[in-house]
């Protein structure tokens, strides 16, 4: 057991599911309590880091936080259900325990975007890894001037967070755009490519913070767009996805050119990788 604590920087800790929601068929949030009232007391994160939750007997994986670090009655986190893990994390149920442990890599520049304007682009589940800065940035309204979120999905059937962007819609010097690429009956929103929307914007590009998360292919042609209004490209920041599996940059699975995902990210600033994001492959 020594030799283990020496190579694992943290080991997982008990937490309990206290709430759990069904957010699309293959989608569902998780709202965790520690066992320990002691370390659930200590943990903190920010916005944009991610916690390896663990079940026993069945493996661990990479998940992005998305409550509020302030709020610490419950730590969230929204999970599709598209492997073995979390096909079996989707039939836990509300008292069942999970390990976490956690939280690693760096998150989204809440502090360097203080002042500015935010726009924040989405799709498919990208809005969890995103939804901790929103929150973030709702919660402290006056320290942050506009917040522009758009959001994009390939279906209407998978939208979720349909009450939080309601919400979030009601919020001062806030505009929310969605849309997706095909519509079902009753759809409120647009039909198209979220990206389309950037053309639309009112920015001020020398004032303005840009952070997304989605598809690759997606976030490329959301940061040219932007790049094409104006915006530097030190100034629009990429959540990127890869494969995670131990979280402390000692496997080389999330490895992105001389990055790696889990330790350098998984927020990097679109200045950093975006001779990466042309190469096929990485």
């Amino acid at each position: 057991m020594t030799k283990l604590c020496q190579l694992l920087p943290s080991l997982p800790h008990v937490a309990e599911i206290r709430a759990r929601r069904q957010d699309s068929p293959t989608i569902f949030t998780w709202d965790l309590v520690f066992a320990d009232p002691n370390t659930h007391a200590a943990f903190s994160f920010a916005p944009g880091q991610f916690n390896m939750l663990y079940l026993l007997g069945v493996g661990e994986v990479a998940i992005s936080i998305s409550s509020d670090p302030d709020d610490i009655s419950m730590l969230s986190h929204t999970i599709r259900a598209v492997g073995r893990i979390t096909k079996a994390m989707q039939a836990l149920e509300v008292g069942d325990q999970i390990g976490v442990r956690g939280p690693y890599g760096q998150g989204w520049p809440v502090a360097a975007a203080r002042g500015k304007d935010v726009v924040i682009v989405t799709g498919g589940l990208g809005c969890a890894p995103t939804a901790s800065v929103i929150r973030y940035i709702i919660a402290r309204r006056q320290d942050y001037g506009s917040l522009t979120i758009l959001q994009g999905v390939k279906h209407s059937d998978d939208m979720i967070y349909r009450q939080q962007y309601t919400t979030w819609q009601q919020a001062p010097n806030t505009q929310i755009f969605i849309a997706a690429d095909h519509a079902g009956p009753h759809w409120p929103w647009r039909v198209g490519f979220v990206t389309d929307s950037i053309q639309s914007l009112t920015l001020d590009p020398a004032n303005t913070v840009a952070m997304m998360c989605g598809p690759e292919g997606m976030m490329k042609t959301a940061a040219h767009a932007l790049i094409d209004r104006g915006l530097d490209e030190s100034s629009i920041y990429l959540s990127m996805e890869r494969n995670m599996a131990c979280g402390i940059g000692h496997c080389g699975h999330c490895q992105f050119g001389g990055f790696f995902i889990c330790k350098d990210g998984p927020v990097l600033a679109y200045s950093r990788i975006k001779a990466l994001l042309t190469e096929s492959g990485i």
